[in-house]
């Protein structure tokens, strides 16, 4: 029996799908099998798909609410999401998320916040009634000398002006010096000026880290929104003020 299927197979005649004839040429190719195989294929699936919609359509609640009818509106026959009246980003934001990465950003803060402390260091040490931690250590040579040391005569300066961290004048300038030459009203004037100044650009590099920093947690939050697989949930909206609050399920990893 095996043998005469091989015969079978030897002398059977292999079937050809006709091609296109010469006049109809101007047509393009002829439709094989294949090619309509793949068609109604495709078809079928557009057919079952309208016919999901079209039950799911049926059988839907009319007195559902879904929170998207009322946050979307229809424009041009889509659905677009409608904008808030506080948007999330401010446009100083954008372009700076868009232009620099998060090292950028946090390299700019760093640097912000070392401008910060340097101008606190001569704005607010000066005016402030606390005294700065850091200390002057002197050393001698005994318990003695230790015991009975003039912070005063070490330092040639007035004791009343022991307490002072800046300006600490000693005997000699305090001669030297004409205070009625050099505090009059243009001095003054001069000296709060540049205070004033100091100060503004000390709010102004304050806000400036404040922004930085914002910046810088909106990225780093998007940076892990990227990994599709983490489940989260969201606490809080995003705002120009801060970045969203997502609070991340436990995963362990092998």
């Amino acid at each position: 029996m095996s043998s005469w299927k091989k015969v079978s197979k030897t002398k059977s005649k292999q079937h050809r799908e006709r091609s296109q004839l010469e006049s109809r040429r101007w047509l393009g190719p002829l439709e094989k099998k294949k090619d309509y195989k793949k068609r109604a294929k495709e078809q079928h699936r557009k057919d079952a798909t309208i016919k999901y919609l079209r039950k799911k359509a049926e059988n839907r609640n009319p007195d559902e609410f879904y929170f998207n009818m009322v946050k979307t509106k229809k424009v041009d026959g889509e659905h677009q999401a409608r904008e808030t009246d506080e948007p999330e980003f401010t446009d100083d934001q954008i372009k700076i998320m868009e232009s620099q990465d998060i090292r950028y950003v946090n390299l700019m803060r760093t640097a912000e916040m070392k401008k910060i402390e340097k101008l606190k260091s001569s704005l607010h040490v000066i005016e402030s009634q606390v005294k700065p931690k850091n200390k002057h250590i002197i050393f001698v040579d005994s318990k003695k000398e230790a015991k009975n040391f003039d912070a005063a005569k070490h330092f040639d300066t007035h004791p009343s002006l022991m307490d002072r961290v800046y300006n600490r004048p000693t005997f000699d300038m305090l001669a030297k010096q004409d205070l009625s030459k050099t505090m009059d009203d243009k001095t003054l004037s001069k000296i709060s000026a540049k205070k004033e100044q100091q100060y503004k650009e000390l709010s102004k590099r304050i806000e400036r880290e404040k922004e930085l920093n914002i910046i810088s947690q909106k990225m780093e939050t998007s940076r892990h929104l990227l990994d599709k697989t983490a489940k989260r949930k969201k606490v809080t909206d995003g705002s120009k003020d801060q970045a969203p609050q997502y609070r991340w399920c436990f995963h362990r990893k092998k």
